[in-house]
């Protein structure tokens, strides 16, 4: 997982992230337009009546002026300017209400998003085989099913819904802008392109940063759960302040790295605070003129002034839609490189077959990624129904055997059979459910006692005989819960 690269699968792993959510989505998009829609047209009340209603300006657009007359004309409303306030009150109200939709499906799009998500990981993380586990820390990969996921809910949630609204909000808000005053249209659809460039260099620069900090992440996180998993084993050795300093290393390593992005980001929202204040006097100073000239009336004016400020808060949060989405990017590499690693395969027409045979190794050479060979050219055969041991001295390969026989690794030359049967042949699933392991260092679920000991569907007898077998039974009894007691 430590190798950087850029993964040409990101679309379609995305499209599975996104499975479940689409429609959601869609509703929300739809009720954010519409809440768009109604914002778009207060201003244009505000004209109209500063200019036609309050001042002496006839009505210019002949739709308006058909819904003027149908409240009795100018004079009428002039009279009871609370109808132009009722209109925008109700505007309010239909904006606020599908604003509440679009904030409702977005939190269901977003959590729908997280179950797809975590399902598809799991899933694929159960079928993966045992060397691709061994060669990724437990810590990273729980940081990939958590942090990641969140992260890519959090963009989709909050910024991807509102890209749609945005950009609507923008193009129509300058259209409004350019029919009132093309002049002082200039102002904002110049510094418009200023911001969103100076947008994108940040968003190329940020990304390498992220994705340095989700690494150190995911090495804080592989340091925490061994620590926190194997406590005993450092307790026992004395190794309390090793690790502590160890996790503090890290610990400050990755908190740098967070400083230097936050600082990044502060001075891209300092730019944008000075950059806007400009955009605002330039619109303020330059309506100003205009008005006083008289090539602009006080209600083109006062909405104008409007419309600019709908505009910089949606270009403000652009800069931070582009950081979310560097975020995002990030992530969806990192769960990119989850699900597209390949799945553990039994080969064509696997069949199963009896294990209540002999076992034979012929000539089977073993070695792990990163060391020497383990077995070498290592043959024997195991009879049906004896017991057979094997003596050596630690890392000689002795449970290299039983990793082998258990197919989670596949040796590199010669084969194993049961019975004559290349183990290799049968489906892998069979093969485990049918060899039975004792591993060097057990692994307890929380779970009761006696689910543990009948992980495999063992009946309440099987699981009471094999207790007696092991001499644990009476130790188990001694429990208050006995059997069901919660295991540690």
């Amino acid at each position: 997982m430590k190798e950087k690269k850029k993964l040409r699968s990101d679309g379609p792993v995305l499209l599975r992230l996104l499975h479940g959510s689409w429609g959601y989505f869609t509703a929300c998009i739809l009720s954010g337009l519409i809440f768009t829609a109604c914002e778009l047209v207060i201003p244009q009340i505000i004209r109209v009546s500063v200019d036609s209603f309050i001042g002496e300006k006839p009505v210019s657009v002949a739709a308006v002026g058909r819904w003027v007359e149908r409240f009795g004309g100018v004079e009428n409303i002039r009279r009871h300017m609370w109808i132009p306030a009722a209109v925008m009150a109700a505007l309010g109200l239909i904006s606020a209400l599908f604003r509440y939709c679009m904030n409702l499906y977005s939190a269901k799009a977003g959590e729908t998003l997280v179950k797809t998500s975590r399902d598809l990981l799991y899933h694929h993380i159960q079928h993966l085989p045992w060397k691709w586990h061994m060669a990724n820390p437990t810590g990273d990969i729980i940081q990939r099913c958590t942090s990641d996921v969140e992260r890519i809910k959090t963009f989709f949630q909050e910024q991807f819904v509102s890209v749609f609204r945005i950009l609507v909000l923008i193009v129509l808000a300058l259209v409004c802008m350019l029919l009132m005053n093309w002049k002082l249209a200039l102002v904002p659809i110049i510094m418009f392109p200023i911001i969103v460039t100076y947008s994108i260099l940040f968003h190329n620069s940020i990304r390498d940063r992220f994705t340095e900090c989700d690494e150190a992440e995911g090495v804080l996180s592989t340091i925490a759960q061994e620590n926190l998993t194997g406590v005993r084993v450092v307790r026992a050795f004395g190794q309390e302040e090793f690790e502590r300093e160890r996790f503090e290393k890290q610990n400050q390593e990755y908190t740098g790295l967070w400083v230097k992005l936050c600082r990044m980001m502060s001075d891209f929202w300092a730019v944008g605070d000075v950059t806007s204040c400009l955009q605002v006097m330039l619109v303020v100073v330059f309506g100003s003129i205009l008005c006083v000239n008289g090539d602009m009336t006080k209600g083109e004016f006062i909405s104008f002034a409007f419309y600019n400020a709908m505009l910089i808060t949606p270009v403000r949060r652009l800069g931070r839609m582009i950081s979310e989405m560097s975020k995002a990017g990030v992530s969806v590499d990192r769960l990119a490189e989850v699900l597209n690693a390949p799945v553990e395969e039994d080969v064509p027409g696997a069949k199963i077959a009896p294990m209540d045979k002999d076992i034979s190794f012929a000539h089977v050479s073993f070695s792990y990624e990163t060391g020497p060979e383990v077995l070498h050219d290592v043959s024997f055969t195991v009879p049906a129904g004896s017991s057979f041991g094997i003596l050596g001295a630690t890392g000689s390969g002795k449970s290299t055997l039983l990793l082998l026989l258990s197919r989670l690794y596949a040796p590199e030359k010669g084969k194993i059979t049961v019975g004559g049967v290349d183990l290799a042949s049968m489906p892998a699933k069979w093969v485990r459910e049918n060899v039975g392991v004792v591993l060097q260092e057990p692994f307890l679920f929380s779970r009761t006692i006696e689910e543990n000991i009948g992980i495999t569907g063992a009946t309440a007898e099987e699981i009471r005989e094999a207790a007696i077998t092991a001499c644990v039974d009476g130790d188990i009894r001694q429990f208050a819960k006995g059997y069901d007691t919660i295991a540690a």
